[in-house]
């Protein structure tokens, strides 16, 4: 795997938090994990650049909801949603708002790594843009 940037678990399952600390810690990525969209979007301004997996199905604020807040407030971290429900509906508006993937429970740990690279790039891609913008001469 190129580059890697934290990766940040949103969901409600402790199963999921597990096996994504095992997955990360094979790896050498940083994994943190958060409990509720609200407990992630209240830390997020802080947080480094990096990969949200994020559960589209918890209490309170949804997966589309704490995904359509991130990009509102321009976080540079792109959006791994995933779901146990294979809800179509919801898999389109998460590729709208700009998703690397939309995964259905379980998922193999492959598939996780191919989305997080994926998702690196996207950030290395998003840390250049504004070198790329700079005027030139100056």
């Amino acid at each position: 795997m190129e580059k890697s940037y934290p990766v940040y678990v949103v969901d409600d399952d402790p199963g999921v938090h597990d096996w994504a600390h095992i997955v990360c810690a094979e790896r050498e990525l940083n994994c943190r994990t958060f409990w509720s969209g609200d407990e992630f979007l209240d830390e997020a301004g802080g947080l480094m650049p990096g990969c949200v997996l994020l559960d589209m199905r918890m209490p309170r604020r949804s997966g589309l909801q704490v995904q359509a807040e991130i990009v509102k407030r321009g976080l540079n971290m792109p959006v791994i949603a995933m779901t146990g429900y294979g809800d179509v509906e919801v898999a389109v508006q998460s590729m709208k708002l700009g998703a690397v993937d939309f995964l259905e429970k379980p998922f193999p740990q492959e598939v996780l790594l191919e989305a997080l690279s994926q998702g690196f790039k996207r950030i290395e891609q998003m840390l250049e843009r504004p070198a790329r913008a700079e005027p030139q001469g100056r």
